[in-house]
Formats: structure tokens, C-alpha cells, sequence
């Protein structure tokens, strides 16, 4: 697959700039942010604004949070303020900034020892982005796991806890431009420290969120891009991490191993076990040098390599799904698989199949609307990244329920529910698409979902901006809420809407 290493300078802002590559978060088809971001991108004030200004602000990005287990854990996700996106967007791909990037990926990624498989992949227009990464994924890690009992015995999982809110901005500079120059350009003056890419990109990432230095916003494909900046250094650092412990005098070499890295997931594989502490411990101590730690919990090493790299969820689905089943029956197996497997990418999969099957139906035989609809929620009461395609799922089942209060009761029930998980926007946004076209006046206390009532509701901060530039935001014309497609859309969700693959 093309990576966007791969692309022109041009062509790689033309890729940035794509809404699917400023936002990666799954939001109904109404949101759009095409227009809004192509009407700043022509617009060269963007290229003269003051970041300052913005750095003084807690609020220039517009952050919302979804539930990850329907307890107390939440992830934060992030819409960059569009002009901040946009100004980042050119910095990077200036020509110079840009074959400056490439070079650095190609020292990261000169030990063929140490593979990173989750470079961005550029999509055909019409290929869902997140569908394009995990095909990417499945043939990278996947297939490439598999094949490695061929030549090893043994591997170790693990992931860095928190990758994105445990960056260090400052280490964007040492992977660019190396630690040493990263340290003194801390000393240089304002007009010197302009000349350095990697701190650009700091200054960029700090003014949108309150001169912060910890953490990087989540939710787009850039920032995704610019993690593997910071992952990539890493890379190489391990890499003269292992060759500095092989030394002449050092009598056990590491010599036979692969590690494979896909995001801040690790796969190393090796013929003993003793090869794969000791990468391990060197791996720990490059990660603790530049603010990350290594997710215990994930961590596992196996001697079954065939066995072990195909995830569990996938081989519990694959064996829970025979035989034929009533809707109520498919969903408990479903419901089974959620509560073994949390948010996994089986589960995902299970509920797009179980959409297929429902999705064509004309009416209910024997099936209880009540019943179908409390498993449906539960599940999604636990599993955030499954908000779209339940919604689709309920917004078909209701369809068919012919008693307008039983309607009226799960609608009710369904809100009620779910009020009771604190910080839950995201899926309050679905819940909105669920009873949009039946109740457009239903009260959200999400701020994305007043938008979708009443477009004067500012997402983000713009106050700091030029006029010009907080013109470009409040033109009607440049709304990331398309109304014609709310009044064009049915009350039943399309799974065209919510789907990743197109065909399943």
C-alpha cells in the first residue's frame, strides 16, 4: 500500500487537508468540514496568525470525551481548531519541511530488524480511511505475525500505556532534528528557533492546548503522523540501544530477532526467551527516556507464535457464531463476545454482520422490540466504538415496531440510560442521528449536537483569530453542518452511514 511518505510535498496537503484526514472520530454524515477547511486553506492570512494569542486559551480545540468500559474511564478526543490545522498543515509540507520528514523516516526505519507497519496509507476517494488501516493492519501485523513461526520460536506483546496524552511535545524536536540540537535550541532566540521544523510543530501542538507540553490531541490522521515522528525516534534509538549492548566483549549477542510495531503496539519475535527479556528491558528503557512506560497489563510473551498472534476475540467468534439463531439469540451470542472482549475488532465486525441481517427485514416474526433493543444498549453501554453501528442497528429495529408507545418508551429509556454515564458527547451525538428526524428539538447537552439545532453554536475559539479568518468560520456557506443532508436523510440509518467496510 502507497504510505504518504511516498507522496509529493503538494500532494501530501492535499491528503492533510481531506476532512477524513483532519478527523478520524466517527460522526454522522450531517458533519462535514470540507468546506470550512478548504475556505482557509486558500486564505493566506492563515500562514501570519498568532499562535500566541491562542497558547493563552484552554479552549481553541473543541474536546469531548467518550466512555471506553461505561464506568469510570473515558479517552479524550479532540477537533483541532480548523485554522490551527490548516497553518500546521502548510509548515509541514513546505518543500523543504517535508523531504526534511522523509529523510528522518528513512534513518528511523534503516535497522530492517525493527519494522514499523503503521505509516498512514493514502485511500481512494471513495475507501473509507479507517477500513484502508485495518487492511493495512491485518497484512502488515497480521500476516506478517504469522509468518514469523517460520523463522522464530517465541514472541512478547506489548503496548505503551497512554501513547498520545504521554508525549512530550519536546521530543517532536529531538526526533527531527536529534536531542542535542533539541536541548539548545531551548536557549536560542525566537527567530532562530523559526528555522526548526520539529519546534514549529511543539509551539503549533502548544497553542492549541494552553501552552501544554504533555500530550497531543487525538482524533485525526496529522497527529496520528506526527505520533509516528516520536515512535519512529524511538525505533532507532532501540536500535543503537541493542547495538551498543552488543559490544565485542558482551559474550551473549542479540542478533536473531524481528520486532514488529504498529502504532505503540509491539510484537518482538525471537528463538528464546532470554532474547526476548533482555530486548524488552532495552525497549523499557528507551520508552522511559522519552516520557513513555510499557503497558504491563498487555504485556504476554507466548511460545505458540500460530496460536497466539491471531486475537482472541476473533478465535472465540469464529467458533461462538455457528448454526443458525433467532435475532434474540445472535445478539446474546454478540452480547457474549462484548463482555469477553471489550471495544475488540470481532465484536465490531459480529454487530456490521447482525446489521446485514436485520437491515432487510420488512417485519418482526416473534422477535420482542424491548428485548432486542435492552441487549443492543447494554452493549453499547460498555463498548463506545460501537455507538455508530448500534445506532443504525435500534434505528432499523424501531422502524419495524408497529406500537408508537413502545417507541416512545425505548427512546426514553435509551436517553435516560445513558445520562447516567457522565461525559458521554460522543455517543449523545448518535443518540441525536437516532431521533433526528422523528424529534429534532430533543435537548443534548453536547455542544456538537446543539450545532446540529442551532448553527450560530461556536465549536471552537476563534476570538483570538483575524477578522478575516473568524469571517471564514461564521459564513454560513463554510457550516460543518450540512442540512440539506438532514433533510435528505431517512429516519433509518443507512449502513452506508456507519459501516467501515463497503462490503462485507
Amino acid at each position: 500500500m502507497k504510505t504518504i511518505l511516498e507522496l509529493s510535498p503538494s500532494e501530501a496537503r492535499d491528503f492533510f487537508l481531506k476532512e477524513k484526514s483532519y478527523s478520524s472520530i466517527d460522526l454522522p454524515p450531517y458533519f462535514s468540514f470540507q468546506k470550512l477547511l478548504s475556505a482557509l486553506s486558500i486564505n493566506k492570512t492563515i500562514n501570519g496568525i498568532n499562535l500566541g494569542n491562542a497558547k493563552k486559551l484552554d479552549d481553541v480545540n473543541y474536546k469531548f470525551l467518550t466512555n471506553k468500559d461505561g464506568k469510570y474511564a473515558w479517552r479524550p478526543l479532540q477537533l483541532i481548531n480548523p485554522a490551527i490545522y490548516v497553518y500546521l498543515v502548510d509548515k509541514i509540507t513546505e518543500q523543504k519541511n517535508w523531504e526534511l520528514i522523509v529523510e528522518q523516516f528513512k534513518k528511523f526505519q534503516k535497522n530492517e530488524r525493527i519494522k514499523c507497519c503503521s505509516i498512514p496509507v493514502v485511500s481512494d476517494e471513495n475507501e473509507n480511511k479507517k477500513a484502508k488501516n485495518i487492511t493495512n493492519w491485518c497484512q502488515q501485523i497480521g500476516q506478517q505475525s504469522l509468518e514469523m513461526a517460520l523463522n522464530y520460536d517465541c514472541f512478547l506483546n506489548t503496548d505503551v500505556t497512554d501513547c498520545y496524552g504521554a508525549i512530550y511535545t519536546h521530543t517532536i524536536v529531538w526526533a527531527l532534528h536529534g536531542k542535542k540540537i533539541g536541548k539548545a535550541i531551548m536557549s536560542m532566540s525566537k527567530k532562530e528557533k523559526r528555522e526548526y521544523l520539529g519546534n514549529n510543530i511543539d509551539e503549533t501542538i502548544q497553542s492549541m492546548q494552553n501552552a501544554q507540553t504533555n500530550g497531543i490531541p487525538q482524533g485525526s490522521v496529522l497527529m496520528d503522523f506526527i505520533a509516528e515522528m516520536v515512535l519512529g525516534y524511538s525505533d532507532l534509538l532501540l536500535f543503537e540501544k541493542i547495538e551498543e549492548y552488543n559490544k565485542p566483549e558482551e559474550k551473549y549477542k542479540i542478533e536473531n530477532y524481528q520486532i514488529l510495531r504498529y502504532r505503540d503496539d509491539y510484537r518482538i519475535f525471537a528463538n528464546n526467551q532470554e532474547t526476548l527479556v533482555k530486548i524488552a528491558k532495552i525497549l523499557t528503557e528507551t520508552l522511559i527516556d522519552l516520557n513513555f512506560k510499557l503497558n504491563t497489563q498487555k504485556t504476554f510473551v507466548s511460545d505458540n507464535i500460530v496460536r497466539d498472534v491471531i486475537k482472541p476475540d476473533k478465535l472465540y467468534w469464529n467458533e461462538a457464531k455457528k448454526g443458525e439463531k433467532t435475532l434474540q439469540k445472535h445478539l446474546f451470542l454478540i452480547h457474549s463476545l462484548a463482555e469477553k472482549y471489550p471495544n475488540s475488532g470481532s465484536l465490531a465486525i459480529a454487530l456490521d454482520k447482525f446489521l446485514n441481517r436485520v437491515y432487510p427485514l420488512k417485519l418482526f416474526k416473534e422477535e420482542n422490540t424491548k428485548v432486542l433493543c435492552s441487549i443492543l444498549v447494554d452493549i453499547a453501554y460498555k463498548n463506545p466504538r460501537t455507538y455508530p453501528i448500534i445506532t443504525a442497528i435500534l434505528s432499523k429495529i424501531l422502524s419495524l415496531e408497529v406500537n408508537t408507545n413502545v417507541i416512545k418508551d425505548i427512546l426514553d429509556s435509551i436517553k435516560n440510560k445513558f445520562e447516567r454515564i457522565p461525559n458521554v458527547g460522543h455517543l449523545q451525538i448518535w443518540v441525536q442521528r437516532l431521533t433526528l428526524k422523528t424529534d429534532e428539538n430533543r435537548k443534548y447537552e453536547e455542544k456538537l449536537c446543539k450545532k446540529v439545532v442551532e448553527n450560530t453554536v461556536a465549536i471552537w475559539n476563534i476570538d483570538w483569530l483575524p477578522q478575516v479568518v473568524q469571517d471564514i468560520f461564521t459564513n454560513g456557506d463554510n457550516s460543518i453542518v450540512e442540512v440539506q443532508k438532514i433533510e435528505d436523510m431517512s429516519q433509518i440509518i443507512e449502513p452506508e452511514e456507519v459501516r467501515i467496510f463497503n462490503n462485507y
